[in-house]
């Protein structure tokens, strides 16, 4: 009798898990949207589409950065956020946060860029030259163009300069001589080429596709309700990633997917990117 009885309380134990799941209300931030109205207008279509598929309720969180989101996390005031992927191994490290699933954006690499007519042909050439970076602590404009030009010899801040310009200042710098080569990702390339039609630029070196964004979990998070997070994104993934991609600010996932098997060691490539530039633990976020 107890061997019959066994599976039917599996069963039973299952179907409750589930039912407990669907109740759930999951607190959600963004780190890099400022704000429940933008949060609201971004990600509100997705909100929808994911509560439809998943059967939890989404409540925004709004946060002001990585810092706070981070804050907020270990106060146990959100459950999952949605980051990149340098503030993931900060997440992970402070937190043993844990990953849920990708946001894969197609095209999403880092550059090396220098004008078309700059006497500059190898990163090498870059030796003893200013060259500006995006976003301190960027997976794409920091990390990963700091990754490139050390593959190619070079030592963060004693082989060049590096300076931290907004994009366009960036540009009007190079136009002028003052500094030598601009790190970027694909998107912002495609940005200073248009908002630049007059000018050309030529691609000194060009990474591989980079670690995506990434959707963790607090570790407080019971395992059926990440299981049922993850599991959403697998059986739902186009019409989640339809509902996402329906508001501007999230073209860059236009063409992507969810990786639900995404594991902590895909994320040791942006280890190594740290080390680049000085950085052993990775507790803090860079420049704050």
């Amino acid at each position: 009798m107890k061997h019959l009885l066994a599976p039917g309380l599996l069963a039973a134990a299952i179907v409750s898990a589930t039912a407990c799941a669907a109740q759930e209300t999951i607190r959600f931030a963004v780190t890099d949207i400022d704000g429940m109205e933008a949060l609201q207008r971004e990600m509100g279509p997705f909100k929808e589409a994911f509560e439809v598929a998943s059967g939890l309720k989404v409540e925004f969180f709004p946060v002001s950065g990585r810092t706070v989101a981070v804050e907020a996390m270990a106060a146990d005031q959100i459950d999952f956020v949605l980051t990149g992927p340098a503030e993931y191994v900060v997440f992970n490290a402070r937190l043993d946060a844990q990953p849920v699933v990708t946001w894969v954006r197609p095209d999403y690499y880092s550059t090396v860029v220098v004008l078309e007519d700059s006497p500059v042909k190898t990163p090498a050439d870059l030796k003893g030259q200013i060259i500006s970076f995006g976003e301190i602590g960027s997976t794409s404009q920091h990390l990963g163009p700091v990754d490139l030009l050390a593959k190619a010899g070079l030592t963060y801040a004693v082989d060049y300069q590096p300076v931290f310009l907004n994009r366009n200042v960036a540009v009007e710098a190079l136009i002028k001589g003052e500094i030598a080569g601009i790190g970027l990702n694909r998107t912002h390339l495609d940005s200073i080429t248009g908002k630049f039609p007059d000018q050309k630029f030529r691609v000194l070196a060009k990474g591989d596709q980079l670690p995506d964004d990434i959707l963790l979990a607090s570790e407080k998070v019971p395992p059926e309700v990440v299981e049922t997070v993850r599991r959403t994104f697998a059986d739902h993934g186009a019409e989640i990633l339809e509902a996402l991609t329906s508001t501007e600010e999230n073209a860059k996932y236009i063409g992507g997917t969810f990786n639900p098997t995404v594991t902590d060691a895909d994320y040791d490539v942006v280890r190594k990117m740290f080390e680049n530039i000085g950085i052993t633990e990775f507790t803090e976020f860079v420049g704050e």
